[in-house]
């Protein structure tokens, strides 16, 4: 079989999923369902604002609740979805939760809107079909890694082989570690055995919340720019590489954390980017925006509102407060014509670059006018 390359060293053999195509054009919402998890993977990347705790974030948007789906909608329209990825924690461990979104994204998006499922298959199994039944497309198996080496005893192992027999697509996704090439390549030939569709190979990463384990195991980072974890890529390329002499039929992907980063997130940020947007925000090629910024301090937002407007004869179209954020928001070529006048009169100004996502990100942060 031909080792077929992606973009940001990302590879595969035989095929992508439709969720795997999906995320890599930035289509996909991300709805974590809940934080919490029954499984207590050592690699888990998992944020401390979320993991171990009931939250429910739709992208980067915090619900208040699990009522305030609301936002779940909107974060769908603002990136032109056309699916999505429930994740967790374990979406199972919150069943109900998990089957009342499914049923609201299809009702709202119509059947094609494709939704896939990240879970451990550890509890509340009994209820997948219950999932399968309110429109779920595509569920991905993370079978834990002491199992990988012989799942036929592992806990999951009748459950993700009933799994088979529904009308879904049925993956497993886990991430590389170095020095369990083995163990991968034997979960790879049983799950090609029980006629599952793919398997995600993920680049394995530090994060805030499992440095110290990974540490712990003797990994280190592959460079200095990037949080991937030292032999993780190469283990990939060697499975995938053994195994496309193989007569095989599952679709094999290996997902660089560079191509989620540069590519999947990219994408996404750049459709948010499109829709929220104002008339006067510069969308930069990374999807962040540029705008100039005038923070609240000592002074009067409405007051220097009524300066720009009156004093600088600028339009309304190209200045607005936001409340939000106790700033004053303005097209950031006219602040870096003006900002020197500004100075005068004691305002400070500056050019800002930050994510059009929903908690706004502030990437950085530049004193006007720039020289």
């Amino acid at each position: 079989m031909k080792i077929e390359k992606c973009l940001n060293d990302s590879i595969f053999i035989n095929s992508l999923s439709p969720a795997c195509k999906m995320c890599a054009k930035g289509s996909k919402l991300v709805l974590l369902v809940t934080g919490l998890c029954p499984s207590n993977c050592f690699y888990c990347p998992l944020s401390s604002e979320k993991t171990s705790k009931d939250v429910i974030y739709a992208d980067e948007w915090k619900l208040n609740n699990e009522n305030d789906t609301e936002k779940i909608i909107l974060e769908a329209e603002y990136i032109d979805a056309k699916g999505a990825g429930i994740t967790g924690g374990d979406p199972l461990f919150v069943w109900k939760r998990t089957k009342k979104y499914i049923t609201m994204l299809k009702e709202n998006f119509g059947e094609d809107f494709h939704i896939h499922l990240y879970t451990s298959g550890i509890k509340n199994s009994q209820y997948i079909n219950d999932l399968f039944s309110a429109g779920l497309d595509e569920i991905r198996f993370h079978p834990k890694a002491n199992d990988w080496l012989n799942m036929e005893k592992s806990r999951i192992s009748d459950i993700i082989k009933d799994t088979v027999t529904l009308d879904i697509d049925v993956a497993i996704e886990i991430p590389i570690i170095p020095n369990m090439q083995n163990d991968i390549i034997s979960l790879i030939k049983w799950s090609d055995e029980q006629g599952i569709d793919w398997i995600n190979l993920n680049e394995l990463e530090f994060s805030e919340t499992n440095a110290e384990n990974l540490k712990k195991e003797g990994f280190n980072v592959k460079d200095d720019i990037s949080a991937a974890v030292k032999g993780s890529q190469e283990s990939a390329y060697n499975i995938i590489d053994n195994l496309s002499n193989k007569d095989i039929k599952i679709g094999i992907h290996y997902c660089s954390s560079s191509f989620k980063d540069g590519i999947q997130l990219k994408n996404r940020l750049k459709r948010r980017a499109k829709n929220i947007s104002k008339k006067f925000d510069i969308i930069t090629k990374d999807g962040t925006l540029l705008k100039g910024v005038i923070y609240k301090k000592d002074k009067n937002l409405g007051k220097v509102y009524d300066i720009l407007i009156k004093k600088f004869e600028i339009k309304k179209d190209y200045i607005t407060i936001n409340k939000e954020k106790d700033r004053i928001e303005i097209a950031l070529w006219i602040l870096q014509r003006i900002a020197n006048e500004l100075k005068k009169l004691n305002i400070d100004s500056y050019m800002i670059e930050e994510y059009p996502t929903a908690d706004g990100l502030e990437v950085e942060k530049m004193p006007l006018p720039i020289r």
